[in-house]
């Protein structure tokens, strides 16, 4: 299999579109304890590219169609998120493709991409029963999802074991990049450690102490160790160790009175799902949210004033809100939400655009050769513009680089338009990267994580 580590940009194509569509249009998520701390990367501003990408002369031609399958949860426990992949994919592929589809078939130049969708019920066994469907009977070329990073990592081996490049989204947990990587799999969703760094680079300077409680399985595991990593160094320090708590535990207080007991000033949540509400229950009826300050991601529009009611005034980090990003793309799916009934796009949707986006530009690049060494190729140090502006599908490792977004709740009553945010500081966190050790050498002159999440 042919591996390129070095970067390459595809901006110019991607701007153009952005040109036209605007002009035609009128649219949680993740034990181990973290060794010594790294040095956490700096912030860094998004590079300034205007190279041209290296797409195939004579267009895009196939003589099959280039078969996509969309693996997410559309009934399961993380259905609220997996619908909103489900919904923001077509319209990557319709955006950077120029015209709507069909059916869930598109038409790049000379060449048919079809969209076939599955839903795995964010469980494991349901993933590899989908993914195996899509790869041995729809003989899918390349894999999106999924909204669990427990079923993605079900769904990464599968990818790998059948030699389909796999684009996740939106599940976090740096694990899939890391311990986890493998050639084949890219993402377009964040990963836990970026999360750390924006989220900690103004909760460490209001808070000595911290501790996290996090959920028991990969998400919860790497979003602990990131956040003990990362706060740790910006000056705060660890009261104990990170609570994890069984994904099947349904009261919550034990754990509330552990926070009480750690004696710190501030609590972090790294937390996905619909055990939120008895969770923050339980923190409401210990005390905990009224003695203790609370660090965590900003969540989805429906969601924020059930969890966050009690957080007007608090600074905090999103991973994305229609309303942050000020570029043409953006604009496009907010007005492409409006058209097709579904309000405002939501906090997920950025990572399903981006991914129906990516594939069409690397097709691009390939000239619709659409053979796992080919989009390897295309895909390692791509970058495009999406809904959040630049992203950069890192080579070496193949995280996305991307913008996040800290942002002040004013407000949580504004249930029409969900305009509950003041924006501060748009960052670009670049985390370490996270290699194995037997594949380190790739990190080339990145700076190394020693974590394990």
């Amino acid at each position: 299999m042919r591996r390129r580590w070095t970067r390459r940009t595809a901006v110019a194509t991607v701007l153009a579109l952005a040109v036209a569509a605007c002009g035609s249009a009128e649219d949680a998520a993740e034990t181990t304890e973290a060794p010594p701390a790294t040095e956490a990367p700096p912030m860094t501003e998004a590079p300034e590219t205007t190279e041209p990408p290296a797409e195939a002369p004579g267009g895009v031609s196939c003589d099959e169609p280039v078969k996509v399958g969309l693996v997410t949860d559309l009934t399961g426990t993380l259905a609220i998120y997996g619908s909103m992949v489900d919904a923001s994919v077509p319209l990557g592929l319709e955006f950077a493709t120029g015209a709507p589809g069909t059916d869930g078939k598109f038409m790049l130049d000379d060449c048919e991409i079809d969209l076939i969708v599955k839903d795995d019920q964010s469980t494991p066994e349901t993933t590899g029963t989908v993914a195996r469907e899509l790869v041995e009977v729809d003989g899918v070329d390349i894999l999106i999802g999924t909204a669990s990073s427990g079923a993605t990592a079900t769904l990464q081996e599968i990818a790998a074991d059948n030699e389909i490049p796999l684009i996740v989204a939106p599940a976090a947990s740096s694990e899939i990049t890391g311990v986890n990587f493998n050639e084949y799999t890219f993402r377009t969703s964040r990963q836990s450690y970026q999360d750390a760094i924006t989220l900690c680079e103004f909760f460490a300077e209001e808070h000595e102490t911290f501790v996290v409680i996090a959920q028991d399985y990969s998400f919860g595991q790497a979003g602990a160790a990131a956040l003990a990593d990362a706060c740790t160094q910006k000056g705060a320090e660890e009261a104990a160790d990170p609570i994890l708590v069984p994904m099947d535990v349904q009261e919550f207080t034990p754990y509330m009175d552990e926070v009480l007991d750690s004696g710190a000033d501030a609590w972090m949540l790294v937390w996905a799902g619909p055990t939120f509400i008895p969770l923050f229950q339980a923190a409401a009826d210990t005390g905990v949210l009224d003695s203790m300050a609370l660090g965590a991601g900003f969540i989805d529009n429906s969601t924020q004033p059930v969890i966050f009611g009690n957080a007007v005034g608090q600074t905090g980090a999103i991973l994305y809100h229609y309303s942050l990003p000020d570029n043409p793309v953006n604009d496009w799916m907010v007005d492409k939400a409006a058209e097709m009934g579904a309000g405002f796009p939501d906090l997920f949707w950025a990572d399903g655009m981006n991914a129906g986006i990516a594939v069409v530009e690397a097709l691009r690049i390939t000239g619709g050769d659409a053979s796992a060494d080919a989009l390897i190729g295309a895909l390692e140090g791509l970058v495009f513009i999406g809904p959040k502006g630049l992203i950069e599908f890192r080579a070496e490792d193949h995280v996305a680089i991307q913008d996040m977004y800290v942002v002040t709740l004013d407000n949580v009553d504004d249930k029409e338009t969900f305009l509950y945010y003041t924006l501060q500081e748009t960052v670009r966190p670049e985390p370490p990267c996270q290699l194995p050790d037997d594949l380190v050498e790739r990190c080339g002159d990145l700076a190394v994580g020693s974590l394990s999440g």
